[in-house]
């Protein structure tokens, strides 16, 4: 199976940014779809943004669209989250997650089933 090792995270003022990566090992990285997700306390966890295994498809969650911004590098077994503008309401731990490609929808997220570690982010004002 894919192991999945997220960095990147870290303390940031409003109004900054934030690159996540998501380093994957141990299976073809270019036959997964990924998804970033994050959790904030007392809330379930949702998904911000996925791109498809080849990078050709993308879907974001529409509350972050123009914010942040999912890619991913092939030949580096990298995804990663470029996030913009950061609000104080983005804090939470983000993970990233993957599963075997197939036709779905990239929003689904019971179909990501291999998960990293999380790594958090707290954005002050």
């Amino acid at each position: 199976q894919v192991q999945l090792v997220e960095s990147g995270g870290g303390l940031v003022q409003a109004g900054g940014s934030l690159r996540l990566s998501c380093a994957a090992s141990g299976r073809t990285f270019s036959n997964y779809d990924m998804g970033w997700f994050r959790q904030a306390p007392g809330k379930e966890r949702e998904l911000l943004a996925a791109i498809s295994s080849s990078g050709g498809n993308t879907y974001y969650v529409d509350s972050l669209k123009g914010r942040f911004t999912i890619s991913r590098d092939n030949a580096k077994n990298t995804v990663y989250l470029q996030m913009n503008s950061l609000k104080p309401e983005d804090t939470a731990v983000y993970f990233c997650a993957a599963r075997i490609h197939f036709s779905g929808g990239l929003y689904l997220e019971r179909s990501y089933g291999y998960w990293g570690q999380g790594t958090q982010v707290t954005v002050s004002l």
